[in-house]
């Protein structure tokens, strides 16, 4: 039986050098990311510092901020990076999509920039944090979970569905080791 081949990537520092969501968050000011850590430490929820963090920083930023901008925005900043990117990674990249395997984007960073960059890499997929819209503006809100640690393994795991999968799995955090523990290739960066 034929299976389809499947090489999935982590974003920041697999194939970015170094972190992009909170350069992208500074943009917007350094006060709304000052202000997101203290209110962060006192809330009691199922979520980690980290999460409730960057869910706050979020909400501060973009509640009632238009999608228009917010799209144009991160079209700007993808095109902005492209000079932070793993060369090593990219060939990586280069390579899978020459030989005809499915590229997928795993990544807790934005959809926002990281679409457009993964649909200029030749990504197929791309699974990232989206933001709840309503009338052409954001709420503040995530749709869903961060994706990062089980939350990429689940998406991963959906978007494979029942199909006989050899998968290539490229990553360079704790954050990916669920992700890369599904792959049969497991690559870290």
């Amino acid at each position: 039986m034929h299976k389809r081949k499947v090489a999935v990537f982590d974003f920041d520092g697999t194939i970015t050098k170094r972190d992009t969501f909170f350069p992208f968050m500074l943009s917007y000011g350094v006060i709304n990311v000052l202000d997101s850590l203290p209110k962060a430490l006192f809330q009691k929820n199922d979520q980690s510092l980290r999460d409730n963090t960057k869910a706050n920083l979020i909400r501060k930023t973009f509640a009632g901020y238009s999608v228009e901008k917010f799209l144009k925005d991160g079209i700007r900043y993808a095109n902005s990076i492209e000079n932070r990117l793993r060369k090593e990674t990219l060939r990586c990249i280069s390579d899978h999509r020459n030989q005809g395997h499915q590229l997928v984007m795993i990544t807790a960073s934005l959809g926002s920039y990281t679409r457009p960059l993964g649909s200029r890499l030749g990504f197929d997929h791309v699974f990232a944090v989206e933001l709840e819209t309503i009338d052409d503006f954001l709420t503040g809100e995530m749709i869903g979970d961060n994706v990062r640690g089980v939350e990429k393994a689940r998406l991963l795991k959906k978007w494979l569905g029942e199909e006989t999968s050899e998968v290539w799995g490229y990553g360079n955090s704790k954050g990916d080791s669920e992700m890369l523990a599904m792959a049969d290739h497991q690559i870290w960066i």
